[in-house]
């Protein structure tokens, strides 16, 4: 029979993991697809798709670990993250590195299934998961470096499948930091009063009055550069499309979070990012496999 102690610590873990909330796990997950599909063509091997979708959520599980143990000392402080299982003493540092270990080693365990190249890349995006929870200690754009670590998955994908780097998941990449630095700027206006409080630093706090003009400047880009890599690849009009679409969907998304600046508003914001994230996936699949 299971114990009371041991539902108490399961219900931790599961905090800890952010298994009631996949949002972060999706934007991680959406430009690694893009780049997987647009390698193969619009039909990507099985084994490889399973790979990374498991391995997208074994790493996001160990990187909100990885960040909770970093912010332990700052997470009490802060409205949105007080309850969080370091912050609140459900869980301990020790119990915290143990889950983390077990997560990074069975998302390195999928990783030796793939080629040489794909596999040395992933020692880049372990450094990028590592680095990103103190930057916030020291710069202002913590967000662009969650950009660089969520879009590695594009190059590690495109390498899975073709064995190679190239410019193609390169701009993918690059779209991905203006994409996650203005998803993450809206989530980190929740947090605008408490950082500012303690001393963390954030995009939301560097733009100031500009933020939404910058958030908007952000999404242009992101639609620009992952255009670049449609091109290279000669996508169709279904895809430019469904860009053009998700496009006006963000912008819309900046106008509403500016029209009600409220924690929930900016939340909700953030949400909508997870969501559009698969709708571009969606229109490069009809657009390869037509």
């Amino acid at each position: 029979m299971v114990s009371a102690l041991s539902i108490h610590k399961l219900r931790a873990i599961s905090d800890l993991m952010r298994l009631p909330r996949q949002q972060g796990t999706l934007l991680l997950l959406w430009p690694t697809l893009w780049s997987l599909f647009i390698a193969a063509d619009g039909r990507p091997d099985f084994n490889i798709l399973a790979i990374f979708v498991a391995g997208t959520f074994l790493m996001r599980s160990a990187g909100c670990i990885m960040n909770d143990i970093a912010d332990r000392g700052f997470d009490p402080h802060v409205e949105r993250t007080k309850d969080r299982p370091l912050a609140n003493k459900r869980l301990n540092v020790i119990e915290a590195i143990i889950v983390m270990t077990a997560l990074s080693a069975a998302a390195f365990a999928l990783v030796l299934q793939l080629n040489r190249l794909t596999i040395m890349l992933s020692f880049v995006g372990i450094a990028l998961a590592a680095i990103y929870p103190f930057v916030k200690r020291f710069s202002h754009f913590p967000q662009v470096v969650l950009g660089m670590a969520f879009g590695w998955g594009a190059v590690m994908a495109w390498s899975a499948v073709r064995d190679e780097i190239s410019l193609v998941p390169i701009l993918i990449f690059l779209a991905n930091i203006f994409w996650a630095t203005a998803y993450d700027t809206i989530y980190a206006l929740m947090d605008k009063d408490d950082d500012l409080r303690i001393g963390v630093k954030s995009t939301a706090i560097f733009f100031g009055s500009s933020v939404y003009k910058a958030l908007s400047v952000c999404y242009i880009c992101f639609a620009v550069l992952l255009g670049g890599a449609a091109s290279l690849m000669a996508l169709g009009p279904v895809f430019w499309a469904g860009l053009a679409i998700t496009l006006l969907l963000l912008l819309a998304v900046v106008a509403k979070v500016k029209k009600n600046p409220t924690r929930q508003t900016a939340f909700k914001g953030f949400e909508a990012n997870a969501l559009l994230g698969g709708i571009i996936l969606l229109f490069i699949s009809i657009d390869m496999n037509l």
